[in-house]
C-alpha cells in the first residue's frame, strides 16, 4: 500500500490544480515601465530589448491607454532627453520630457491607472550617474538630495500619483517626503527603491535611456553579495516615510525579496529588469524556451517570493494572457 501520502492526487487535473494553487498573478499586480523620447516623431525600437520602444509623446499615449485597457495596475515612466548636463537640469524643468509626458498621461488617463515616475538623475546627467558630482568626481549625496526634493514636487505637479526614487542616496525618502508635504502634495506616494543592486542585468536599460554613464555605480548601489544590508536599507526607508518598498532586480534576488516581504508592513514591489527580460527574449528567439509559459512562470516566482507588485516589460502582454485565460 506504500506510499499512503500521495501529493499527486491534488495535481491530477486542471480544476484541482487551480483549486489548490497557492500563488496567483493578476493584471492588477503588474506595472509597465515605459520610455518616452524628447523630440521623437514616432516610436523607435530598442535593439537590446526586442519588443520594447522609446515612444514619442503620441505613441506613449496610445500604448498607455492600451495597457490600462488590458488591466495593468500602473505605469512607470522614464524620460529620454535630447540634451544632458552635469546637474541633470532637465529633470526639474517643468517642460522637460518626463514632466511633459506625465502631464500627457494624466490628461489622458486621470485616475484610471496609477501613474508612477522614475525619480533619478541618471537619464539627465552628462556623466550618467544618479546624482551630481563633487570636485573629486564622486556622487555628492546631500547636494543630490536637494535636487531629488525639487524633482518630486515637479513630478507631483505634473500628475504623478507615485514617485519612485531609484538613486540609492542616503536619506532620499525623508527629503522627498518633506518636500512633497511642504508643497501641498501630501497625498503623493513614494515607492522607495530600497534594495537596488549594482547589477549586470541593467545593461539593456542603459540603451533604453541613452545612458551617458562613465564608470560604475558601486559606491551607492548595493553589493550583490549582501542580503542583510537590504533589510537595513528597507528599514531606513520605512522610517523615513516610504509608502512602498522595492527590490531590483527581481529574479536573481528572490531571497532578498522574501526577506523584505517578511518584515515590511507596506506593499512590496520587485522590478523584473531589462537584462532579465532580454535574456528570456533571446532564448525564445533561439527556440529554447516557450515564451508565454516562461514569462508567466517568472512572474509567478516573483509573486511567490513576496512581491505585491511586479514591474515588468511584459506587463501589458501578460495582462492580456491572464484575462484570456479567465475568459
Amino acid at each position: 500500500m506504500y506510499p499512503s501520502h500521495r501529493p499527486r492526487r491534488l495535481r491530477r487535473n486542471p480544476a484541482l490544480r487551480r483549486l489548490v494553487s497557492e500563488t496567483s498573478v493578476e493584471p492588477r499586480h503588474l506595472v509597465l515601465p515605459m520610455f518616452v523620447r524628447e523630440g521623437a516623431n514616432e516610436p523607435a525600437p530598442i535593439p537590446s530589448m526586442p519588443g520594447v520602444l522609446q515612444h514619442s509623446r503620441d505613441s506613449l499615449r496610445k500604448a498607455a491607454v492600451d495597457a490600462v485597457n488590458a488591466g495593468v495596475g500602473g505605469l512607470m515612466l522614464f524620460g529620454v532627453p535630447t540634451t544632458h548636463d552635469a546637474e541633470g537640469s532637465g529633470a526639474v524643468d517643468p517642460d522637460g520630457i518626463l514632466n511633459v509626458a506625465l502631464r500627457d498621461l494624466h490628461s489622458e488617463l486621470g485616475d484610471d491607472t496609477v501613474l508612477m515616475a522614475d525619480l533619478c538623475l541618471d537619464e539627465f546627467t552628462d556623466h550618467g550617474h544618479c546624482g551630481v558630482l563633487d570636485e573629486d568626481g564622486n556622487v555628492d549625496n546631500d547636494r543630490t538630495l536637494q535636487i531629488y526634493g525639487e524633482m518630486a514636487v515637479v513630478q507631483a505637479q505634473s500628475g504623478a500619483h507615485v514617485v519612485g526614487p531609484s538613486g540609492m542616496m542616503d536619506g532620499q525618502v525623508g527629503v522627498i517626503r518633506d518636500s512633497l508635504d511642504a508643497t501641498g502634495f501630501g497625498d503623493t506616494s513614494i515607492l522607495a527603491y530600497s534594495a537596488k543592486y549594482a547589477s549586470a542585468f541593467f545593461g539593456p536599460f542603459r540603451d533604453a535611456v541613452d545612458s551617458q554613464l562613465k564608470g560604475d555605480r558601486k559606491t551607492y548601489q548595493q553589493d550583490p553579495a549582501n542580503g542583510r544590508e537590504a533589510l537595513r536599507e528597507a528599514d531606513l526607508d520605512l522610517a523615513e516615510g516610504a509608502d512602498m518598498v522595492m527590490v531590483k532586480p527581481a529574479m536573481s534576488y528572490l531571497d532578498v525579496l522574501r526577506d523584505i516581504a517578511g518584515v515590511a508592513d507596506v506593499p512590496v514591489a520587485a522590478y523584473q529588469v531589462s537584462g532579465e527580460y532580454s535574456m528570456i527574449e533571446a532564448a525564445v528567439a533561439n527556440g529554447w524556451l516557450d515564451r508565454q509559459r516562461t514569462v508567466l512562470e517568472t512572474l509567478t516566482s516573483i509573486r511567490r517570493a513576496g512581491a505585491d507588485i511586479v514591474l515588468t516589460y511584459w506587463a501589458a502582454e501578460a495582462a492580456r494572457w491572464l484575462q484570456d485565460a479567465r475568459a
